[in-house]
């Protein structure tokens, strides 16, 4: 089974680059500077933030309304990202050394299956649920916060 993993698009998260602190509280969003690895996970480019890069901490929509699994959640994006991630067959670092929820979603935004895995068993996972054939794509979340971590679909 050959897949995509993609980070989130930079383009909503561009206004906020650069932003005084004031101006993103005002947006429901914070800046912080990341003193240690792992624990800020980017869910742009799908790496681990390096200590002393700034980070901005946000609400993100991964899953929109019109279903009811609609999911919101915070999410660390870099400050200054500016290009996906986006890999096929392969790993992020970041998903490497979690525990993660993977949840398959049908067209409709209606959740089919679901189950957690670690990094060493992720490919597994991803092969079992893409056997539903209604299942278009996977959201992975970070089982212990919840946080969203990437899409998976189809290659």
């Amino acid at each position: 089974m050959t897949f995509r993993i993609t980070g989130l698009d930079p383009d909503p998260f561009r206004p906020l680059y650069g932003l005084d602190d004031a101006a993103l509280s005002a947006r429901g969003a914070q800046r912080m500077t990341v003193d240690g690895r792992p624990g800020y996970p980017d869910r742009i480019t799908l790496r681990e933030a390096a200590p002393g890069t700034t980070v901005l901490l946000l609400n993100h929509e991964s899953l929109p309304a019109g279903s009811p699994f609609h999911a919101r959640h915070a999410i660390f994006v870099p400050e200054g990202a500016d290009t996906a991630c986006a890999v096929e067959d392969e790993i992020p670092e970041v998903m490497r050394h979690r525990v993660l929820s993977l949840r398959g979603f049908d067209a409709g935004g209606m959740m089919r299956d679901a189950d957690l895995c670690d990094g060493s068993t992720l490919r597994g996972l991803i092969a079992r649920l893409f056997r539903d054939p209604d299942i278009v794509e996977i959201h992975a979340h970070n089982a212990a916060r919840g946080c969203y971590c990437a899409r998976i679909t189809r290659a």
